[in-house]
């Protein structure tokens, strides 16, 4: 089985602010299997949630993407990334600041990173963007799952404040742009 998963899915880590937003964005996509909050680029083993608020352990909040390339491309994975986050804005998304808030690519494969580096320099090209694109494209040294607590937050506590001010806003972009490739509407 493990053989036969390796072959059909793929992993992707990225980080663009708050993982609750990424998280629930993700999950509602077709072909994506399992998205999994966490922390990526640090330099502390097995960080906390509490230590990486401190912007000290040189962590992203990311999330871990698992899914099926033939349902759904990394390119289209890349392109509602873009969509859903602000990638011009320098460790920060919108009143989110820190280090731990970057826009991120930490790539598994150099497939990834030659997708995701000629998908940056299209959008920086493309005048999409008034700034210059800041988002960080690294290979992925170890990911660490976050606390159970953050795992399909939204899911579970949609109605609180940060996610109806923050997170609901980008579900509805979502459903707007990308209605085609989602699991339900």
């Amino acid at each position: 089985m493990a053989a036969e998963r390796s072959a059909a899915f793929e992993i992707t880590t990225l980080g663009g602010g708050c993982f609750w937003c990424l998280e629930a964005v993700f999950a509602e996509i077709k072909g994506v299997h399992e998205v999994v909050s966490g922390y990526a680029g640090g330099h502390v083993s097995n960080p906390t949630y509490r230590q990486v608020c401190t912007g000290s352990t040189g962590h992203a909040e990311v999330v871990q993407v698992t899914f099926e390339p033939s349902q759904v491309s990394y390119r289209k994975i890349l392109e509602v990334f873009f969509d859903i986050h602000d990638p011009t804005t320098l460790n920060r998304q919108g009143a989110d600041v820190g280090t731990q808030y970057r826009s991120a690519i930490f790539y598994h494969s150099q497939a990834q990173q030659t997708t995701a580096q000629a998908f940056i320099d299209e959008l920086a090209n493309s005048g999409q963007w008034r700034d210059p694109i800041v988002t960080e494209l690294v290979p992925l040294d170890t990911f660490y799952p976050a606390e159970d607590y953050h795992q399909e937050y939204y899911a579970h506590h949609g109605s609180q404040p940060y996610c109806q001010l923050v997170i609901s806003p980008k579900m509805t972009k979502l459903r707007q742009h990308f209605s085609y490739i989602l699991k339900s509407l």
